[in-house]
């Protein structure tokens, strides 16, 4: 389970690179939440989330982050965005979404800007 998990957050931090993103942090675990992958993408922050769905039929996984995550998720940026100090830069939710077909050498990788908003943080703009 775990190897997985890991597989998928290094090929997505490759991927993310390719794309031009620079990668602040990974594998932030917080009391608040978890955040897989803090990139910067031009002068904006983006949270990753990073999807290994073993197979089809899990549902899409960009629908996959419940409000609760969702909650848990902006509560965490909100902490590393201010322990950073960088509340003045705009910042996003992404997920990126891996699947590894079978005897397939890499993952097919989805990409979803913007994947939901911020949830219950009204202040998370301000």
């Amino acid at each position: 389970g775990e190897a997985l998990g890991d597989r998928g957050e290094d090929a997505a931090a490759r991927f993310l690179k390719r794309q031009g993103y620079y990668i602040l942090a990974r594998g932030l675990d917080s009391p608040l939440g978890e955040l897989d992958i803090v990139a910067v993408d031009g002068r904006t922050v983006v949270f990753v989330e990073v999807k290994t769905p073993r197979s089809d039929d899990a549902g899409r996984p960009e629908e996959a982050i419940d409000r609760v995550k969702q909650q848990r998720m902006t509560q965490a940026a909100l902490a590393y965005l201010k322990s950073k100090r960088l509340l003045g830069y705009a910042s996003r939710f992404d997920v990126v979404a891996l699947t590894w077909p079978k005897d397939a050498k890499r993952p097919t990788i989805e990409h979803f800007k913007n994947a939901f908003e911020p949830a219950g943080a009204g202040q998370f703009f301000s």
